[in-house]
């Protein structure tokens, strides 16, 4: 797999998708929305991979859609309009394709972000799972400040992790959400320092996932995310269904065993 916008590493469980495009401020060009669909896809295939960790590097962790790229969408071709307009529909769903399957990974994602995380890049880490940040990173929904409605997940996702009221405003002014205000309401699991220590306690979580029974993981991501768009009672149903046909596997009495040992347990891989 070749990349132009992003690398893909995976070791010890952990597969570790890093932004290369420091000196351009990892702004999202063309070759981003594609290329991050292949390394998720690369993802689902390897089922010895139990947690993700996204990074950056440069300043930024991203300052979002390139401006080349938003400019040249919004032209559309000649001729009618109402098929102009259709086809930039679908051009949109395909934007929102690359972030959904982040969302949508069977393992649980984890964003360290260093300084400015600018418009797309708050569509991207609100479909991770958690989110560490630096001490000076700040969030910015840029695409107010563009006269746009963001469309690509932000106004979808941010909804469960954050207040309506502080939503509204951050959606309506543009203005930067920094990294202690994002703490205090739980946006970010946690702040640290600066960019190597965010990367670091990013990789710390991901191997604390990735050592927990994969079979137990991937109900619990699968159980919080239904319970987005259901009720309690559909939600209550769901995981009863779930444990019903998934407890009957080896994690639980090698969980059980190791406590009463008081060892570390060991899980095998989901199957393939």
């Amino acid at each position: 797999m070749e990349l132009s916008t992003m690398s893909l590493a995976v070791a010890d469980a952990v597969a570790t998708v890093t932004l290369t495009r420091g000196p351009a401020l990892n702004t999202m060009n063309k070759a981003f929305w594609t290329e991050l669909i292949e390394v998720f896809d690369a993802i689902a295939a390897d089922m010895s991979i139990r947690a993700v960790v996204i990074a950056s590097t440069g300043k930024h962790f991203t300052a979002g859609l390139d401006l080349g790229l938003a400019a040249e969408g919004l032209g559309g071709p000649p001729g009618d309009p109402g098929r102009a307009r259709e086809a930039f529909r679908r051009h949109i769903h395909a934007m929102q394709r690359t972030f959904t399957v982040v969302d949508k990974c069977r393992v649980p994602v984890i964003a360290a972000i260093q300084g400015g995380c600018i418009g797309g890049g708050v569509d991207f880490v609100t479909a991770c799972d958690l989110r560490v940040g630096t001490a000076d990173c700040f969030f910015t929904i840029q695409e107010i400040n563009l006269a746009i409605v963001a469309d690509v997940g932000t106004l979808q996702r941010i909804p469960h992790l954050l207040p309506q009221g502080l939503i509204r405003e951050l959606a309506y002014t543009g203005r930067k959400f920094g990294a202690a205000e994002a703490k205090s309401y739980g946006f970010l699991n946690r702040v640290e320092p600066d960019h190597a220590a965010a990367v670091a306690s990013a990789q710390a979580l991901a191997a604390e996932i990735a050592a927990k029974s994969p079979l137990a993981i991937a109900g619990i991501k699968a159980v919080l995310d239904h319970g987005r768009d259901h009720s309690i009672d559909d939600g209550l149903e769901y995981v009863a269904l779930w444990n019903a046909a998934m407890l009957q596997g080896e994690d639980v009495p090698a969980a059980v065993g190791a406590q009463m040992r008081r060892e570390t347990a060991r899980f095998g891989d989901l199957n393939g």
